[in-house]
C-alpha cells in the first residue's frame, strides 16, 4: 500500500506521527467507453461554454455560482490562504461510547500506521481506546477538505473513519409511514421465527459477488475464442492524424483531397482531372500520332546537305506546333537555280 498523508495525531500532550493508508477498494472490473465500430477509446474534452475554446488543466480553477446567477472564480492562491489548521494533524476533540455513532455518519475508512519512533505511544492510544471501549472523535483535513472522523480499533490496529456533517445526512420524510399501522400478534410471531431461522453469526468472506464472476467468466470466453480487439499504439494514432484547436480529430489525407476538389471545381475542372499544368501537357504528347512522336526528336542540325525538311502531318491539337522531318530518300529532289545554270553551260 502507498501512504495518501503523512501527519500526526495530537490528544493532549501526546503526538503520534502516523501515515494514512486507504483500508478499501473497488473489485469492479473496470469497463472503458468505446467505439463500437473499431474498439477505440472514447476522450472527452474540456470545452468553455463561454468561447468554445478547450481549457487545458494548467487553465482550469473552481467557482461558485451566486443566486443571481454570478460566478465567483476561486483560484488555487485563493483556496491555499485559507486556514487549515488540521492539514497535517489529527486533532482529537473527545472520547464518546461507540454505541453513540451513527452507522449512517461513516464514511470513507483509512488505517494509521506510526512511525517507528511512535510505537509506544500508538499502542498506548490504542489500548485506551479499546479498555474503555470509546471513539475518538476528531478533525482531519484531506485533499484540502476538512472532516470529521472517529478513531476506533480494528484488530491491532487503528482505523480513521470520516464522518458525514450533520447537514449532509438526509432525514426520511415518508408521509406514508406517519398512518397507524396495525400489526397483529400472530403475524409478529411469524416474522419473528422467520427471523430466527435465518439468525447466523456475520461472516462476510461467506459471501461472493455473482455479477462480478460472471461477468470476468464473459472477458475471458471472449478472449479464449478471439473476441478481443487489438488496439494501435496511441503515439502512432496521434502521428497520422492532426488535431484542431477545439481538440477535434480531423483526418489530414481527406480534408487535403476537399481542398484539391474544390479547386478544381472554381477552375471548372472536373474532379477527377490533372492537378498539374504539365499533366496536360504529358496528356496531349500521349495522344499525338506516332509519326509525329517520332519526327519530334528531329531539329535542323540533323538534316544533311540538299535535302529539303518538310512539315509532317499536323496533330490534332491545333495548338500542336507543326514538325519537320525528312523526305524518303527515293523520292526525286527539286532541281536548284545553280544547278541547271550548269547543265545548260554544259550543253552549249
Amino acid at each position: 500500500m502507498r501512504a495518501i498523508w503523512k501527519g500526526a495525531v495530537a490528544f493532549g500532550l501526546v503526538n503520534v506521527p502516523v501515515k494514512l493508508y486507504a483500508a478499501t477498494g473497488e473489485h469492479e472490473v473496470p469497463l472503458h467507453q468505446v467505439h463500437r465500430k473499431d474498439a477505440g477509446r472514447i476522450r472527452y474534452a474540456k470545452k468553455c461554454s463561454i468561447c468554445g475554446e478547450t481549457v487545458e488543466m494548467s487553465d482550469l480553477a473552481k467557482g461558485y455560482e451566486t443566486d443571481d446567477g454570478q460566478m465567483v472564480v476561486l483560484s488555487d492562491e485563493d483556496l491555499a490562504e485559507l486556514p487549515l489548521s488540521t492539514e497535517r494533524e489529527i486533532s482529537v476533540l473527545e472520547f464518546v461510547p461507540a454505541n453513540q455513532v451513527d452507522p449512517i455518519m461513516l464514511a470513507k475508512t483509512y488505517y494509521l500506521e506510526p512511525e517507528k519512533t511512535a510505537a509506544k505511544p500508538y499502542a498506548l492510544l490504542r489500548e485506551a481506546l479499546a479498555a474503555t471501549e470509546r471513539m475518538a472523535v476528531v478533525k482531519v483535513a484531506l485533499r484540502q477538505r476538512e472532516s470529521m472522523a472517529v478513531l476506533r480499533v480494528r484488530d491491532d490496529v487503528i482505523c480513521l473513519q470520516t464522518l458525514l456533517w450533520p447537514d449532509e445526512v438526509r432525514e426520511a420524510d415518508f408521509p406514508v409511514l406517519d398512518t397507524d399501522i396495525t400489526v397483529r400478534p400472530q403475524e409478529l410471531s411469524m416474522a419473528s421465527s422467520l427471523v430466527e431461522s435465518l439468525a447466523s453469526d456475520f461472516d462476510p468472506s461467506a459471501f461472493e459477488d455473482t455479477y462480478q464472476a460472471a461477468l470476468e467468466q464473459l472477458i475471458e470466453a471472449k478472449v479464449a475464442a478471439g473476441g478481443a480487439t487489438p488496439l494501435p499504439d496511441e503515439s502512432e494514432t496521434a502521428a497520422s492524424s492532426g488535431r484542431a484547436s477545439g481538440g477535434e480529430v480531423i483526418d489530414l489525407l481527406s480534408a487535403l483531397q476537399r481542398s484539391v476538389e474544390k479547386a478544381r471545381a472554381a477552375r471548372g475542372e472536373p474532379a477527377g482531372g490533372p492537378e498539374r499544368a504539365s499533366g496536360t501537357k504529358r496528356a496531349r504528347t500521349a495522344s499525338a500520332p506516332p509519326a509525329a512522336r517520332k519526327t519530334r526528336k528531329a531539329t535542323a542540325a540533323d538534316d544533311g546537305p540538299g535535302e529539303r525538311v518538310t512539315s509532317a502531318p499536323a496533330a490534332p491539337a491545333p495548338s500542336k506546333p507543326r514538325v519537320r522531318t525528312r523526305r524518303a530518300a527515293a523520292e526525286p529532289q527539286p532541281e536548284t537555280t545553280a544547278t541547271a545554270r550548269k547543265a545548260r553551260t554544259k550543253a552549249s
